[in-house]
């Protein structure tokens, strides 16, 4: 098996649980609303009105709806960034810790 078909295989290892949730981003100072779009233990993929770059830290913020369980809290890296018009972007954020 080649590294490329070796990287695609691990990364499918992984579940992604679709998700339409809104959530938070803390980038340079500001609050950036946002939609994560998929979750799995690795990372996220989102969208939001902004000008992130790949290699950026942000930390992402996903409130529960339950008073019992605490919501998702994490520092994450920009990966893939594609922009979709009108200020948008989808991004592909890897997690880097949780809290």
């Amino acid at each position: 098996m080649s590294q490329i078909d070796r990287a695609y295989s691990e990364k499918r290892d992984y579940i992604r649980m679709r998700m339409e949730a809104k959530m938070t981003l803390h980038h340079a100072g500001q609050e950036i609303p946002a939609l994560c779009l998929d979750l799995s233990s690795t990372g996220m993929q989102i969208e939001a009105t902004s000008n992130l770059q790949m290699g950026e830290k942000i930390r992402v913020q996903i409130a529960s709806d339950h008073d019992k369980l605490s919501g998702l809290n994490a520092e994450t890296e920009v990966v893939r960034v594609i922009d979709l018009g009108d200020g948008r972007q989808s991004l592909g954020l890897t997690i880097l810790s949780m809290s």
